[in-house]
């Protein structure tokens, strides 16, 4: 079985953003010569998620509207995690609601995505640099 192990590096403008990475995933697979396998593509941070949707900024909208109003608020007053100095529990119950990793399927050495699924990274609690790590293995 082959491997192969690479990094994306993010430094966000905003607190929250949602990045398309679904072509620099493509592109290590690609690196890989992996034909048949699996990619994982996993946030290697506490307050940030990878998932898979659809590219479409009125859902993006939608999905950081959802997180603010009934998943997370981003009031800091309201976490206990908040008493310890920080101020991002919001960021660690929507990284928990959204999921930090994926898996997504290679075959004929590439992403087997439906016809409008694309791989995000969601920056909760962004303006500094965090990374994501993409492991390729298969045949």
């Amino acid at each position: 079985m082959k491997s192969h192990t690479d990094y994306l590096w993010f430094n966000t403008k905003s607190r929250q953003e949602i990045v398309d990475i679904t072509d620099a995933v493509a592109q290590h697979v690609s690196e890989s010569a992996v034909k048949e396998g699996f990619v994982l593509v996993s946030a290697m941070h506490i307050t940030a998620s990878v998932f898979v949707n659809d590219h479409e900024r009125g859902l993006w909208h939608d999905i950081l509207k959802w997180l603010e109003e009934t998943v997370a608020p981003w009031d800091p007053r309201r976490y206990r995690h908040n008493e310890t100095g920080e101020d991002n529990g919001a960021a660690h119950l929507r990284s928990l609601t959204i999921g930090h990793e994926v898996i997504v399927p290679i075959t004929k050495g590439g992403l087997d995505l439906g016809p409008w699924q694309r791989i995000f990274y969601g920056e909760w609690d962004g303006k500094r640099r965090k990374r994501v790590i993409v492991k390729v293995l298969g045949e």
